[in-house]
Order: C-alpha cells, then sequence, then structure tokens
C-alpha cells in the first residue's frame, strides 16, 4: 500500500498549507484514508478521513471549518486543504489508511488505532 505525504512547512498563524498524500487507485477504491497528526507529547489525533468510493468525510472538530479533505482520483492522491492555521495545529502529519470498503466514517472510524497502513510524516509548523 503505497502512501506518500507531502506539503508539510512552517506558516504563520492564520496561514494555509495544502497536504498531499499519493497512494493508488486500488487503495482509494477500497480504503478509507486519514490525516492522523502527532503533537510532541501529545497521542495521535484523527484530523480528518475520506473514503474515495462513496465521498464519505470525516472532521474532528479540531479541524471542521477549517480543514477540507479531498480526493482526485486521477491523479491518485487525497489533499487536506488546511485554512487559518494556528499553533496548536503544530505537529507531524501523517497519512495512513485502513481497510474500509463500507461503514460510517466516524471519530471511532478514524482513530490512529485502526489504522494499519501508515505513511511518513510531514512536519507542519505553525509560528504565533
Amino acid at each position: 500500500v503505497q502512501l506518500q505525504a507531502s506539503g508539510g512547512g512552517l506558516v504563520q498563524s492564520g496561514g494555509s498549507l495544502r497536504l498531499s498524500c499519493a497512494t493508488s487507485k486500488f487503495v482509494l477504491n477500497n480504503y478509507a484514508i486519514g490525516w492522523l497528526r502527532q503533537a510532541p507529547g501529545k497521542e495521535r489525533e484523527g484530523v480528518s478521513c475520506i473514503r474515495h468510493r462513496d465521498g464519505t468525510t470525516y472532521y474532528a472538530d479540531s479541524a471542521l471549518g477549517r480543514f477540507t479533505i479531498s480526493s482526485d482520483y486521477a491523479k491518485n492522491t487525497v489533499y487536506l486543504q488546511m485554512n487559518s492555521l494556528q499553533p496548536e495545529d503544530t505537529a507531524v502529519y501523517y497519512c495512513a489508511a485502513r481497510w474500509m470498503p463500507n461503514g460510517e466514517l466516524n471519530r471511532r472510524a478514524c482513530d490512529p488505532q485502526y489504522f494499519d497502513r501508515w505513511g511518513q510524516g510531514t512536519q507542519v509548523t505553525v509560528s504565533s
């Protein structure tokens, strides 16, 4: 399962970044893909998840209204557009996948413990 995250960087508070997760059509068709993050000293958190097969998405409360997850089947890529970034968004962001061709995408489904395919992380740093 290919998962290659990119797009992190350093941004000022209020700025934007777009993360990309390169994967495959097989993964897009059969897996739920999540953007999961881990801040220093904190547990991993499910930020947002998507299932391309039916367009279902989930957002953590911390991401609602600021982040948008999307998938591009032609480019085999899942994106996370992050706007209005705040210092508390500083973390390593991981692109991960779990076999989930159906079922509700909710907080439990987007919990990092259920993801068994992980890409490398990309660092997002938001300065105040």
